[in-house]
Order: C-alpha cells, then structure tokens, then sequence
C-alpha cells in the first residue's frame, strides 16, 4: 500500500512494499531521521530510507535539494547533527566508510586539463583506499568500457567518457556501495544510456549504487527505485510509483531527459 501524506503542497512520503530489502535480508544501508545543518541551516531535516543489497536506487530533485550533502553525509565526510546512519546494522563510522564506500564526486569537481591519462586517473582511485581493491585499473576501465582509451589524455575526452573515467576509478576502491553524483549531468542521451547499461551492469554483479541525478525523463525507467528529495524524503519506491504518487506536486525545475 502507498501512503501520501502532504503538508502545504511541501511533504509528499511515498512508502511503497517491494523496493526495500526483502523481508529477513539484511538491508546494506539504513539511514533514520537524518538531520544535518550547513551555515547555520538545516539542509537535510528528518531523512530516513534503506538499500537492499544489489540494488540501483535514484536520489533525485533540484538544486540545493540536498542531495550533494546527503551523499557526503553517507560517506562520512560531512557531520550530522542527528539521526543515524548504519552499514550491515552496524553503526557507519569515517574509517567503515572508507572500507566499505566509494563516493564518486561530480565531473565539475576534477580538473580534466590535469596533463595525465586515464590509466593515471583511474589508479588515483587506489590512493583513496586503505587497501588495494579487487577490480585493478585494467579490469575497471573494462568494465566501464575505455580499455581502448587508456592511454588517452584526459583532456581529449568527452563528456560522457569522462563520467565513465571517473566511475572506473571509483570502481578501483575496495566498496560494496557505491556513492555516484550526478553522472548523468550534462551528457548527451547516447553516452547517458550507456552510463546507466555500466551501472545496471555492477548492480547486477551485486554492488548497491544509489545515484543523485536532476532527471525526471524516461531515463528514471533504468532504476529499480527512486529517492525524491528536497531537504526532506518526498517520495520513496519505484520509477511508476513515484510518479504517480507525485503527481502534479512540484518539486523544483527538473531537467527531464
């Protein structure tokens, strides 16, 4: 059952059975009334969800939703003011979620000038974690499909395999989780859809991704579920239930693709 519950037009919560962990599995990632102030505001106010196991989930909503602060908060780069976050059931310390998760920062964040190729800067991911990964440099840039690229300055990428770069250094750390911000943004539709096939590709090898994203479109199809938020969790459950529980509530300008 659905339930919608709306205060003014602001809070819409969408509980839906059958996207959550199955019952008697463990759930990878519990996050409960995540509370957290920047500058002296309140950015993320009363969050609360969980990811199953092997499982692609979408965060997303406008700008200055929180959704950059949640990942970073999930990652243990950003302390929160209350709440709790747990890995495995067990509490999420700095030093779990190093082990443990991978947080891919936006592609506006890396300086693709940087004279270096993209073997160099998927081996970077290595010095990120406390111990060598499983996935070696060559086997992540094959799984993200730029084997062929390797040697390739970055400066001479596109967009969309600049995000794939950046997802294959991701991938070098020892993580179960992985933490993707905005990969899809400012791509062309080709290199969005093989992005999302590369996700849907580790979420099927048995890695949880949850991926913030401004996208509304049919791209929101590719995931098994999505978070909509805007400081607070307006929506929780699948691609179709969320939309039709949203309806015609709006949640900020969405770029729709």
């Amino acid at each position: 059952m659905i339930t919608v519950l709306s205060s003014e037009g602001l809070v819409s919560l969408v509980l839906a059975s059958g996207v959550g962990p199955a019952e008697g599995v463990l759930a990878v990632l519990e996050v409960r009334d995540l509370r957290l102030d920047r500058g002296g505001e309140r950015v993320l106010d009363g969050v609360s969800f969980v990811l199953a196991p092997g499982s692609l989930t979408a965060l997303v909503g406008p700008n200055g939703a929180g959704k950059s602060t949640l990942l970073q908060a999930i990652a243990g780069q950003l302390p929160c003011q209350g709440g709790c976050i747990a890995l495995d059931g067990e509490p999420l310390t700095p030093a779990i979620a190093r082990r443990q998760l991978a947080l891919m920062p936006q592609r506006s964040e890396i300086a693709w000038h940087f004279p270096i190729s993209v073997h160099e800067l998927v081996g970077l991911g290595r010095l990120a974690a406390q111990r060598p990964g499983c996935c070696d440099v060559d086997a992540a840039l094959q799984r993200v499909g730029l084997a062929g690229l390797a040697r390739r300055r970055l400066d001479q990428l596109s967009g969309g395999q600049q995000q794939r770069a950046l997802l294959a250094r991701t991938l070098v750390q020892p993580a179960r989780l992985l933490l993707l911000d905005e990969p899809c943004a400012a791509i062309d539709p080709p290199s969005r859809t093989e992005l999302l096939r590369v996700m849907a590709q580790l979420r099927d090898a048995g890695l949880t991704l949850l991926v913030s994203s401004h996208d509304w479109g049919s791209d929101l199809d590719a995931y098994d579920r999505v978070l909509v938020l805007d400081r607070r969790l307006l929506a929780d459950g699948t691609p179709q239930q969320v939309r039709h529980a949203l309806g015609d509530l709006r949640v900020g300008n969405h770029c729709c693709g």
